[in-house]
């Protein structure tokens, strides 16, 4: 769908005149790549692009953190965790913080990096943080089938991994139309996008490519405009009717839906995904009897209105000038895929 009425995607968007249109890309990667690329800059006043919760990173709640913080202090475990998560602030500090006090932080860049270095210091307690969507969950999952498989009683995951469906329900009337992550749906299909259609929620999964984003909201743009719900498939060439059926296998062995904190959308129910019994001795909050930590926020941070598209990065009165990616107070500004450090880097 490269041409709508004879016209191409940027003619169309950089020609619309009509009412105000407020479409949230849902995808922290797809927030960052539209202002690489410069297409805000094409579009005009009537076409409003919002941010949402699509950051894994930015989502995950203070508590985790804290939760991580005591296992590296407390509990003396080797965190190992991708590197955006090291300076997400916590109630009293971050990953970076406890370091700096002589936790041992380890950054790496998949979960079986994490096995692997369980396997290699059979006398360290070694804890992987497993946090993300749909498209990050099957590694964690194979990491935790690997150390059973190997008989690994020194690695366990603190899991924050979430779900898409149901936190679109919770953000249904924040726009006119979701940009759906072309990522998530390769995993799990589009079952989800024509349920929400049904209900009355619109929505178009796109790609990542100038071209791929400009089709995507040319046709969201020309959609919208006759009043009907809609979804389409603008990235058939990644996202199959059905997804990944072995990923959906793998995880649905290995985990099981629970109730899920976000950071600024509160408690999602079912909206998590937490380990299975069979897998009990691999989940870090079991093994080490881990306290219900409830943590804090910054309250000068509006990191959880920008992730429900209430407001912009530049609106939060900390943004550019208390916060900034040196020194973040918030999870938006510390997270590659985050709105906050997207602004910030593209001047907005």
């Amino acid at each position: 769908m490269e041409n709508l009425n004879g016209l191409s995607p940027k003619e169309i968007l950089q020609g619309y005149n009509g009412r105000k249109l407020r479409i949230m890309e849902v995808c922290g990667t797809h927030t960052h790549e539209i202002f690489r690329l410069g297409i805000r800059k094409i579009l005009p006043e009537s076409i409003e692009l919002i941010s949402g919760p699509g950051c894994p990173v930015c989502v995950t709640p203070v508590g985790f953190i804290d939760e991580a913080c005591m296992l590296a202090l407390e509990k003396n475990c080797v965190i190992c965790t991708f590197g955006d998560l090291i300076r997400v602030p916590g109630t009293e500090m971050s990953l970076a913080g406890a370091r700096s006090k002589g936790a041992q932080i380890k950054t790496v860049y998949s979960p079986l990096d994490a096995v692997d270095y369980a396997r290699d210091n059979p006398d360290k307690q070694v804890v992987f943080l497993a946090v993300g969507f749909e498209t990050t969950t099957p590694s964690a999952c194979i990491a935790v089938e690997q150390a059973k498989k190997q008989g690994l009683d020194n690695f366990s995951i603190l899991t924050a991994n979430k779900t898409m469906p149901n936190a679109y329900q919770a953000l249904k009337g924040s726009a006119d139309a979701f940009l759906f992550p072309g990522h998530v749906n390769a995993i799990t299909g589009n079952a989800t996008c024509r349920e929400l259609c049904k209900q009355g929620v619109s929505g178009v999964v796109a790609g990542f490519t100038a071209k791929e984003l400009l089709t995507a909201l040319a046709v969201t743009v020309t959609l919208l405009q006759k009043n009907e719900p809609f979804f389409v498939n603008c990235y058939p060439r990644v996202v199959k009717e059905e997804g990944s059926p072995a990923a959906q296998k793998l995880i649905a062995k290995v985990m099981e839906p629970c109730d899920s904190e976000w950071r600024g959308l509160g408690v999602i129910k079912m909206s998590g995904m937490k380990l299975r019994d069979e897998y009990a001795d691999f989940d870090a909050r079991k093994k080490y009897d881990l306290p219900e930590i409830k943590g804090k926020p910054n309250p000068a941070c509006r990191c959880g209105d920008v992730l429900q598209g209430k407001c912009k990065p530049s609106d939060c009165k900390v943004f550019g000038k208390v916060c900034t990616p040196q020194h973040p107070v918030g999870a938006c500004m510390v997270s590659g895929e985050g709105a906050c450090s997207a602004y910030y880097q593209y001047g907005m």
